[in-house]
């Protein structure tokens, strides 16, 4: 047996989901956030699919998946949106960095000059996120000097919303104003405008002004919604596995680690060859449920490093190698990566990068 559960993608899912975007961003660029292996569901086979549909700029967080994306013949533009400890890479394999501050600008600006070409560039503004970009105060002096700069291209300029996702948006607003104060300023400074991006997935669904020149969505593209709302997505994920026994316990017996559970009748109990190794959570022991035969069937017990535990009893006819979905759709149910999120207090991003991540893949059309 191979370890662990399998993670079923729907490429046919992104495709539509991508369409829910465009609908929304009209002709804006989309620049498609494939970082953190696409969330879980793999970079190369979801770039590929979104560049065949037309996406012509992605974006990463490191050089380390861009090199993947190229090695596998991905042409689109590549932003790599945080790494700058490997500047000879993005000349090699033709990579975009965001410039976070003067220094870098200038070892991008050395080497370019070098090499006798020119890089582009985006560059970041903190308008309160608070962990890298230049400060508002300084921005539009600090960009229009590296606008300036041998050897660069400012292509974008950009930043990142804090809590789009919250129904007050005040804080966003204000971010938006202020991105939109030195987004003027510098334009003004250099003579045109940069293709200017801060609009995240939750800001594409509630926040259409702060859909500049493009929008990076990530998780929308995935079929998660930031929101209780759905929007018409369509989730890709569907992470299943086949249960490795069922056993009928004696009334007062205890499961798994602790004894936080002890049936309180005779029980059939399903084991799932997953546990917390794979990516499902130790916080839904007791506090879960996975589909078998269509029907949901609660966590009972502690969720172990390699194996959980459900009650299927009433269900009817539950067999060993019978399959059970930890996350998608069975039949008329589904489990959805927010329903899964919201029992132990995180975000859908989690529950998706977690399970996908360790999962073996299947992609599907």
């Amino acid at each position: 047996m191979n370890r662990g559960p399998s993670s079923v993608i729907d490429l046919s899912a992104l495709e539509r989901n991508l369409a829910v975007v465009r609908k929304i961003v009209n002709k804006k660029t989309v620049i498609a956030i494939v970082k953190a292996d696409a969330y879980g569901h793999g970079s190369v086979e979801i770039s590929r699919r979104l560049v065949s549909l037309g996406v012509d700029r992605l974006a990463v967080a490191f050089t380390g998946e861009a090199k993947l994306l190229r090695e596998a013949g991905i042409r689109a533009g590549i932003i790599v949106l945080f790494d700058r400890a490997s500047i000879e890479d993005y000349f090699t394999y033709s990579l975009i960095p965001v410039i976070q501050d003067r220094e870098s600008a200038l070892a991008f600006s050395r080497e370019a000059s070098r090499r006798g070409t020119k890089v582009r560039v985006h560059v970041k503004v903190d308008t309160g996120m608070g962990r890298v970009g230049f400060a508002p105060e300084t921005a539009v002096d600090e960009i229009a000097g590296i606008a300036g700069m041998e050897g660069i291209e400012l292509e974008g300029l950009m930043s990142h919303f804090s809590e789009a996702d919250l129904g007050d948006r005040s804080f966003a607003v204000s971010q938006l104003d202020v991105f939109s104060v030195i987004r003027d300023a510098v334009s003004a400074r250099i003579g045109r405008r940069p293709l200017c991006h801060i609009a995240n997935s939750a800001a594409v669904l509630s926040f259409p002004d702060a859909v500049l020149d493009a929008a990076r969505p990530g998780l929308l593209l995935y079929g998660c919604s930031p929101f209780n709302e759905d929007y018409g997505l369509t989730p890709l994920m569907n992470v299943r596995t086949n249960l490795l026994a069922v056993r009928r316990l004696r009334t007062g017996t205890p499961v798994s680690y602790g004894r936080t559970f002890v049936t309180r009748r005779e029980s059939e109990i399903a084991v799932v060859p997953a546990g917390y190794a794979d990516g499902y959570n130790r916080l839904f022991s007791n506090n879960a449920e996975m589909l078998v035969r269509g029907r949901r069937a609660p966590v009972v017990g502690r969720v172990c490093m390699d194996l959980t535990m459900l009650d299927v009893t009433g269900i009817g006819g539950v067999r060993e190698g019978d399959e059970v979905v930890l996350l998608g759709r069975q039949g008329d149910e589904t489990i959805t990566a927010a329903e899964l999120a919201g029992r132990i207090n995180t975000i859908p991003y989690e529950i998706v990068t977690s399970l996908g991540s360790r999962a073996r893949r299947e992609y599907v059309n």
